[in-house]
């Protein structure tokens, strides 16, 4: 952004994808399936929280993320785009909270407490773009794997 006082808190670009995971899988979707649009972190400004913006594209049947934890909670949004009827979320996400397997097929928010285990997220079917929004007060975004 430009380069004004606060010019540096307008975040346009989304932050590179992280090294692969402990089991070696990339971390993130399959390459195509999502597009990430901005991201904030506390390494991009100091204090800030976790955000992420994305766009799923496609399904493809693999988990975008493996089971995890945070030390924070977490809200997850899934917003279809089908503006004759908002509530469409325009594809299928499976979804799993604990040990609770949830088949998304309506935009949602989803509130995610702190230590609780929740994925894999695998996005089944995407008919039309289906816009992805996360956010935490962690500072950095670190997942446990459980």
């Amino acid at each position: 952004m430009a380069k004004t006082k606060y010019g540096k808190y307008i975040i346009t670009k989304p932050k590179p994808l992280g090294p692969p995971t402990d089991s070696g899988t990339p971390a993130g979707p399959p390459p195509g399936a999502s597009k990430r649009v901005t991201y904030l972190d506390g390494d991009i400004i100091k204090g800030a929280f976790y955000v992420e913006c994305a766009w799923c594209l496609k399904g493809s049947g693999n988990a975008a993320a493996p089971a995890h934890t945070h030390d924070f909670d977490e809200v997850i949004a899934f917003s279809g785009t089908n503006i004759e009827d908002p509530s469409d979320l325009c594809g299928e996400i499976e979804f799993w909270l604990g040990d609770e397997k949830h088949l998304l097929t309506k935009s949602c928010l989803l509130f995610v407490p702190k230590g609780l285990k929740h994925g894999p997220m695998i996005v089944r079917r995407v008919d039309r773009p289906i816009f992805h929004f996360a956010t935490g007060p962690g500072g950095t975004y670190e997942m446990k794997n459980k």
